[in-house]
Formats: structure tokens, sequence, C-alpha cells
């Protein structure tokens, strides 16, 4: 006796959706724990961006990295962090077991919600972590504005001399 199964392209969609997403994985970001040719270090670079009344800050992990090996730009609402972490020479004796951190050059570019005063960005490293201030413009800074009371005027008393009425 012959069976009917219903079709369903939802899930043969879905199905060949999958099968693409591992294959792109595993082709373009290599193998669990290998980085692959496409992967890079500015899908990770964490960054904290807050912002205050006069300024925008942005702090950056880049740990042992040289401050000579990072270029910071500023150009029309964007930051740009470029960088390199030089690789250490292989040594043909040694066998590693786990090989995790990157090696290569590396950009991240935000955009700021709105503009600063670029000759006023001051740019810090210590301890494996940059920090950038970004003092807004004027323009941009709120501003504070003064609520001045207009108080009625105060009532004038005064004091009524009887009168004789004449009826």
């Amino acid at each position: 006796m012959n069976s009917l199964i219903r079709r369903d392209p939802f899930r043969e969609m879905m199905t060949l959706r999958s099968a693409m997403d591992r294959l792109f994985d595993t082709a373009f970001m290599g193998e669990p724990g290998e980085p692959g040719e496409w992967s890079s270090f500015a899908d990770t670079l964490p960054l904290d961006v807050s912002e205050t009344e006069d300024e925008y800050l942005v702090k950056a992990s880049i740990p042992g990295i040289k401050p000579d090996d990072l270029e910071i730009t500023y150009n029309s609402k964007t930051l740009t962090i470029k960088g390199e972490f030089k690789a250490e020479q292989e040594k043909e004796d040694v066998h590693y077991h786990l090989r995790e951190r990157r090696y290569g050059a590396f950009a991240r570019s935000l955009t700021l919600p709105a503009a600063v005063i670029s000759d006023a960005i001051e740019a810090k490293y210590e301890a494996g972590v940059l920090t950038l201030k970004l003092p807004k413009t004027e323009e941009v800074k709120p501003k504070k504005i003064t609520v001045r009371s207009i108080e009625a005027p105060s009532m004038i008393e005064g004091k009524v001399k009887e009168v004789a009425s004449k009826n």
C-alpha cells in the first residue's frame, strides 16, 4: 500500500538554508578554533561608547599592541581605529596545542550621532585600553534655557472712605 506524504516547501527551503549556512561558515571562517581567511579582529574588537553633555568617550580593548602601531582617523562623524598585531616567528621544534591569538591587520569604524571637534580629540593608551575623548561641537551641545517667571502685578490695596449715600 502506498502512503502519501504531504510536501512542505518551507521546511525544504529551511533545510537548504541551513546547509548553505554551514557551507559558508566552514569555507570563509574555517573550522572551529581555526581562524579562516575572512575572519578578522574587527569582528571582536570590543568597544564601549558613552556620551556626556560635552563629549563622546570611546574605549577599545587592544592588549599587546604598541601605540605606534595604531592609526586613528576621524572624518564626517566616522571614527576609524586601525592597527596591526605583529606575528611571532614560528619555531619548527615547537608543537602548538592551541593557537587562538590573532595576528595581522584590523580596522573598526563607527559613526557617531553628531559632529565633534576633530582638532581637540584626545587619545590615551594604558594597560591595553585605548581611550578616546571626542569633544562635541558647540552646535550639538544641549543648550540650557532659563525660564523666567512673569508674575502678575501685585494687587493694589487701598482703604475706601465711607461715602455717604445720597438716596
